[in-house]
């Protein structure tokens, strides 16, 4: 009879074997990695990606992983492509075929028209003795000591391997290209994850009814500027901020200073205080707030005229965290 534990052991197992393929996986990425990516960088079309069965479905992700970060990609299904679909490819595309054998039935002709058409192809096979492995540009080694299936027969172990090369592609790529946050957050506009990128600290800033008091003003003007405005004071002299005061700065003074009402801001406030620019992405102001233990910053310009303030809840209401 099968217990929890013994489903627990088995569940271990299978990730504890694919964890050691990977490592060896990660050895032996070599020179030829750098090829591939240099052929897919250096190419001035697309990103052909083919393959069979689970195979097939581990390069629509990698398809997809590369087209979201900046390397355009399609998958090409290699039956279909000796139908009619081999119109997608150009010239100028580079292709990327996967077999764990190297000698898959269906992709080996769509090998040869890639060839005929002069794209570069990229192997990604567990055997690089294959026939796909021998008539490449470039093979990488995606070969593995045993599937994860206690019969060693349905893909896991190197499918997985498949897919990490996948990603190892694309994130190399993706550096080589110099691919911004700004640039992922382009083409990811839609959801949370879109908002996160997306939302700018001009977005959510607010720039009108400041709470700015002069360089002359005394704690009394602040305490009911800190009680209006959100527990912030931004002290000014011509527009540029010489610092600032929050309802901490007060409650330090009060602990020793009777009254507080006629000290200056002056004394009081923080005059080196971590400030936000406009063009600033949302999330990154959140990670120095959440850094520096802030609820709310002022926004200044390039010129140190203030803009604006900005506030973390404001922030995560906006989805930037």
């Amino acid at each position: 009879m099968t217990t929890p534990a013994d489903i627990i052991a088995r569940g271990r197992r299978v990730i504890l074997m694919e964890q050691a393929a990977l490592a060896r996986t990660a050895e032996r990425i070599g020179p030829t990695f750098a090829d591939a990516v240099a052929l897919i960088a250096n190419a001035k079309g697309r990103t052909i990606v083919a393959g069979i069965g689970k195979s097939g479905l581990i390069g629509r992700k990698i398809a997809a992983t590369l087209t979201s970060t900046g390397t355009p990609a399609t998958f090409l299904h290699p039956t279909e492509s000796v139908h009619g679909d081999l119109g997608i490819v150009g010239m100028h595309d580079v292709a990327i075929l996967i077999s764990k054998s190297g000698e898959t039935d269906e992709l080996l002709p769509l090998l040869e028209q890639l060839q005929r058409l002069g794209v570069g192809v990229i192997a990604i096979t567990g055997e690089t003795d294959s026939t796909l492995a021998r008539s490449a540009d470039v093979a990488l080694d995606a070969s593995v000591e045993e599937e994860a299936c206690p019969h060693d027969l349905a893909p896991t172990t190197s499918t997985t391997v498949t897919l990490a090369l996948g990603d190892a592609l694309a994130v190399a790529l993706l550096e080589v290209k110099g691919f911004r946050r700004e640039d992922f957050a382009r083409l990811h506009p839609g959801g949370s994850l879109g908002r996160k990128l997306l939302t700018k600290v001009s977005d959510v800033m607010l720039a009108d009814g400041l709470p700015v008091l002069g360089s002359t003003a005394t704690m009394r003007e602040a305490v009911v500027l800190l009680a209006e405005k959100r527990g912030i004071v931004l002290v000014e002299e011509q527009g540029k901020l010489l610092g600032l005061l929050t309802t901490g700065d007060l409650t330090r003074l009060m602990e020793h200073e009777q009254n507080v009402f006629t000290v200056p801001v002056e004394q009081v406030m923080v005059r080196t205080p971590k400030t936000a620019r406009a063009d600033e992405l949302g999330s990154a102001v959140v990670f120095r707030m959440e850094q520096h233990g802030i609820i709310a910053m002022p926004v200044l310009a390039e010129d140190g005229t203030i803009v604006g303030v900005v506030h973390l809840h404001d922030l995560m209401r906006a989805g930037a965290a």
